[in-house]
């Protein structure tokens, strides 16, 4: 990695292939529009020099609470030019997630877009300035322009005003929250390194070209988008083409608009795909998480299954476009990475046998540098000789390939987005309604689990509890995490140790199955 970092990256391409689209931008709202390798550079070096001027430092935290859109890249390259380091946050969290988000780093201002623009504010009073954009994701919209608000485009300035910095490729980089079995989410922190790692191993993994054009529609705060897609896409200097979110309806029109030969996604996108008409597209694979066979023919696109985290900023388990392996395969290990499967007593899981998968790597290279702020939770994170816990439980097939056999049991997998049981029971606590609680999946036909909450009520009435616990999960927990369900219990099972047992909780649990009734949706409520 010696005299490479972002920047370099960047720079690479653009003086090589100046005019060849970098970014290409779909919005909903509005016309299309494409930044060049050379016009991409610009930008991101005049708001260097435009943050500059206002104080921001290298080694400064920026809060980038964005939607999918240019400003979010520009930002994020930016950031990376002045040797800043983007704090890039969920922009379905609530208040209290950002009040903890800028208070954990220390951020010194934000880059935001009117929707959040005075949740921002409010929720992060110390921050030296707020700045807005005047769209919310290409969707017009009214400017805040109550202080500390800026307008976003009033932060640019003259490139020559951006400041020289030294190639560190070990230079702190960004840093994303992500949750873990603690009630709060840690700061993931990566390096230049991690970035250039992600951006290497990804692209080769996926035997990306230069004449591939990537279409991405997972939100660009995450790692899958971040490195998998945004980062990839630079390294082999291909072309992206950025939405806001998914859109079914409007998935094959700009597919075809622009040829794009790849994308990474979630089972939950390609299900959502099913029963649309499939034409005759340039599609070379589609990475989806795990292997989906029936997808793969409904498609006629190879679907790629392949494990990774934040923490391993690339996938440690990939399949090969030539070797899918068995339906729900995620894969073999990847050769960039070292992989245990242990068993509860430690020895190696062999064929058939599931185990707690294990990744050992460099730190600050091929694994995260560490977790910002949090020392106990890094040195937590691994054993003794290295060894880093992922939490996630594997199955070896007798072939050798890999399946995802589960997760810590305290984790939920909601919609693509990880949620930790013990931060929302934190919260219903907190709301003073109940004496306990446990908070476990619900096994969701499109969203894999939904949360649902087993209280036991304070004494006194119980009237409306389900509802107003709902409410109060709502005021203070990012939409994917509040309680779908709530059920009143007299007692919560407990086992060994009086510990809770959610195996249990989850036996009186049946899957909400595709043709549920509305009640049985995320919005339901129940009461026992």
């Amino acid at each position: 990695m010696r005299g490479m970092d972002i920047p370099w990256l960047l720079d690479s391409w653009a003086d090589r292939v100046p005019d060849k689209p970098f970014l290409i931008w779909e919005p909903f709202d509005g016309e299309t529009k494409t930044w060049s390798y050379d016009r991409f550079r610009s930008r991101a070096r005049s708001l260097a020099a435009g943050l500059a001027g206002r104080g921001i430092r290298q080694g400064d935290f920026v809060l980038l609470h964005l939607d999918n859109s240019p400003e979010f890249l520009i930002s994020w390259f930016a950031c990376a030019i002045l040797g800043a380091i983007v704090v890039s946050t969920n922009t379905r969290s609530v208040a209290r997630d950002l009040s903890y988000f800028a208070q954990h780093t220390g951020a010194v201002c934000a880059i935001t877009q009117p929707a959040f623009a005075c949740m921002v504010r409010d929720a992060c009073p110390a921050l030296g300035f707020v700045a807005v954009t005047d769209n919310d994701a290409g969707k017009p919209a009214d400017p805040v322009p109550e202080a500390p608000m800026v307008r976003f485009a009033d932060l640019f300035s003259d490139i020559a005003g951006c400041p020289e910095r030294i190639v560190d490729p070990f230079a702190d980089l960004g840093v994303q929250f992500t949750s873990g079995t603690t009630s709060r989410p840690k700061a993931v922190l990566w390096t230049h390194a991690n970035g250039l790692w992600g951006g290497m191993i990804s692209s080769g993994h996926m035997h990306l070209q230069h004449d591939d054009v990537a279409l991405v529609f997972l939100p660009m705060f995450h790692t899958n988008a971040q490195s998998y897609s945004m980062l990839s896409t630079l390294w082999c200097g291909a072309t992206l083409v950025l939405q806001p979110r998914f859109s079914a309806s409007r998935f094959w029109e700009v597919s075809l608009k622009h040829k794009t030969t790849w994308l990474s996604t979630i089972p939950f996108t390609v299900k959502a795909l099913e029963g649309i008409a499939v034409p005759r597209h340039h599609y070379r694979f589609w990475g989806t998480s795990v292997h989906m066979p029936d997808a793969s023919r409904q498609f006629g696109i190879p679907t790629l299954g392949w494990w990774g985290m934040t923490e391993t900023l690339s996938q440690g388990i990939t399949c090969d476009a030539h070797h899918l392996g068995p339906a729900l395969s995620i894969g073999r290990a990847a050769p960039e990475y070292a992989i245990a499967i242990r068993k509860p007593d430690g020895a190696i899981a062999g064929p058939g046998e599931r185990g707690r998968l294990y990744v050992r790597g460099v730190r600050g290279v091929s694994l995260f540098k560490e977790y910002y702020g949090a020392p106990e939770a890094t040195e937590k994170a691994f054993d003794a000789d290295g060894w880093f816990d992922t939490g996630d439980v594997i199955l070896v097939t007798d072939d050798g390939y890999l399946l995802f056999g589960d997760r810590d049991k305290d984790m939920l997998k909601v919609g693509g987005e990880n949620v930790a049981a013990s931060e929302i029971e934190a919260v219903i606590l907190q709301s003073g309604l109940v004496e306990d609680c446990a908070v476990v999946g619900q096994p969701h036909y499109m969203l894999d689990e939904v949360p649902v909450a087993f209280v036991v009520p304070k004494e006194g009435p119980t009237d409306h509890l389900a509802r107003r616990i709902i409410d109060y999960c709502g005021a203070n927990l990012a939409d994917f995490k509040v309680v779908s369900a709530v059920y009143m219990v007299d007692r919560l099972p407990r086992g060994l140790l009086e510990k809770i047992s959610k195996t249990e909780l989850r036996e009186r649990l049946a899957p909400i199955m595709r043709d549920a009734s509305a009640s049985a949706t995320c919005s339901q409520i129940r009461e026992r």
